[in-house]
């Protein structure tokens, strides 16, 4: 058994000790500026410089947030208020509003558990787990996608202890910048969101900064991004958003605030993956390939000038052949889409952050 550091300050309450993680931020992750601000958010309250209108309110979402802990409690209990209740009607309200648990016995690997979301009422006690005997545990809870988490208690048995998570293989954070997509839509629960498999999968930190419909490459985040602390990578996953005349627009001067800040992280640039209409509007072809051959040749030009921790992904290659059956709406990803999204990127990410191989640019 790894050694344990133990968390005190609970607060006895329904027969249940209650840990506030605002007061105990080391067991927050995800969420870049929570130990300076204690706040459920994605972006800094206190920036230097204002965001985007849109992307302002997508911040408080909290989209690849993570509470990880150990407990020797036999049961486990989240008492919730969110911004609002479930209100996506191509969405589940377990991916908009849920909370996953993860657990793991100390064997090296996370198994799903149970997903609980709270019903119309944005104020819920929400119980996750009850066993039979009690047994140390690994916990990991994915927060709700497309909802802000105004508060969050954690109750344990008055009996049992919280204590410090078992560290990620890196303390790096592997940083995801992009769309709706990015942000987790339309995932069925929080932990099928790609950047929360490829975090659970790597056993990385990953911090999600999508944004739905809002991801647009302006340089306020393109700076934002700059100035986090010790990023491993950088992935850029914009161009639904941005279209191709905004890509062009953005993407050079992105690149540029980045190595600025940032001249020895690796960066990839992400295309955007195929949609369903494909098949049958060459229009929809047309535009991806021109999106992608643009952000190709942008990083190879770049590449040859020195750049060599620059790389090109193709997101043609992300949901397979079949890419038609991996969406709701012929755009957004199912379970199964972030699932091959997750499986193709993971090893990528992988490689770029163990070895900085070239991982070609086709």
């Amino acid at each position: 058994m790894r050694k344990l550091s133990r968390i005190p300050g609970a607060v006895l309450s329904d027969n249940l000790a209650w840990y506030d993680p605002q007061e105990h931020p080391e067991l927050v992750f995800g969420l870049d500026w929570f130990s300076r601000e204690r706040l459920y958010r994605r972006l800094p309250k206190s920036g230097p410089e204002p965001f985007p209108e849109s992307v302002e309110q997508l911040a408080w979402h909290t989209a690849g947030a993570q509470l990880r802990f150990v407990t020797d409690s036999r049961s486990l209990t989240l008492r919730v208020t969110l911004s609002g209740p479930p209100s996506m009607i191509h969405m589940p309200a377990t991916g908009q509003c849920g909370f996953d648990c993860y657990l793991n016995e100390g064997q090296g690997l996370f198994y799903y558990a149970t997903t609980k979301y709270p019903n119309r009422e944005v104020d819920q006690t929400i119980r996750l787990f009850q066993m039979p005997d009690a047994r140390f545990l690994h916990v990991v809870i994915h927060f709700p996608l497309y909802q802000g988490v105004t508060k969050l208690a954690v109750g344990i048995d008055p009996d049992a202890t919280i204590f410090e998570p078992w560290p990620f293989a890196d303390d790096r954070r592997v940083v995801f910048y992009g769309t709706s997509i990015t942000q987790g839509g339309c995932a069925s629960r929080p932990g099928m969101c790609y950047t929360n498999l490829v975090s659970d999968t790597l056993n990385l930190p990953c911090v999600n900064l999508g944004f739905s419909g809002s991801g647009r490459g302006e340089p306020v985040m393109a700076r934002l991004i700059a100035s986090m602390d010790n990023p491993a990578l950088i992935v850029l996953d914009y161009e639904a958003n941005a279209g191709y005349d905004g890509l062009r627009q953005t993407l050079p001067a992105f690149l540029d605030i980045l190595r600025e800040n940032r001249p020895d992280t690796p960066i990839l640039v992400l295309s955007k993956p195929r949609y369903a209409q494909e098949r049958f509007e060459t229009a929809l072809r047309k535009a991806r390939l021109q999106g992608a051959a643009f952000q190709r040749d942008l990083v190879r030009e770049r590449r040859e000038r020195g750049d060599t921790q620059l790389h090109f992904m193709n997101g043609a290659r992300l949901l397979g052949q079949d890419f038609d059956r991996c969406s709701v709406d012929g755009v957004h990803p199912n379970d199964l889409g972030f699932w091959r999204m997750a499986r193709t990127l993971g090893p990528v990410v992988n490689r770029l952050l163990l070895r900085n191989e070239d991982i070609g640019h086709a």
